[in-house]
């Protein structure tokens, strides 16, 4: 398994694994903001992976996408892959709403972020299983990561 960078484990909360992709969720309860990150050691960017990685993250990405796009019910859901600052090759999948704090801008640094709550977490987890179900090997929860 790749180590995940240091930034990601501090700012995200892992939530399960795809067969490529680990799942983290972005512990800012301002958007649903998740992240995908290919489990391969040294990647930096997309054309990195091999054939059959960069398709299966495609697929991944967009099961990921349409699922959350129906779950959350977003008005656009906004994917991108920019490490400028991480440079471990992920993939955020931001959900938007007309009404959350930074639309129609991008949502990095437009607010503080707001960490979940203990309740907060919970219930998104129920939301995600309901969504994505057994098409993800789910982490365990943990006694108290908030």
């Amino acid at each position: 398994m790749a180590a995940l960078h240091e930034r990601l484990a501090a700012d995200c909360i892992e939530l399960g694994r795809f067969p490529l992709c680990r799942l983290l969720l972005m512990n800012d309860a301002n958007y649903p903001w998740f992240i995908l990150v290919p489990d391969r050691e040294g990647v930096e960017e997309i054309w990195q992976l091999d054939e059959t990685d960069r398709l299966q993250l495609l697929q991944e990405s967009c099961f990921l996408g349409e699922r959350l796009a129906e779950c959350f019910c977003a008005d656009k859901m906004n994917v991108a892959a920019l490490g400028n600052v991480v440079p471990q090759l992920h993939v955020h999948h931001v959900v938007r709403h007309r009404d959350d704090p930074a639309w129609p801008a991008p949502v990095w640094g437009r607010v503080p972020a707001r960490p979940y709550g203990e309740a907060g977490l919970r219930h998104l987890r129920q939301k995600l299983k309901y969504c994505l179900g057994e098409f993800l090997a789910w982490e365990p929860e943990p006694e108290t990561r908030v």
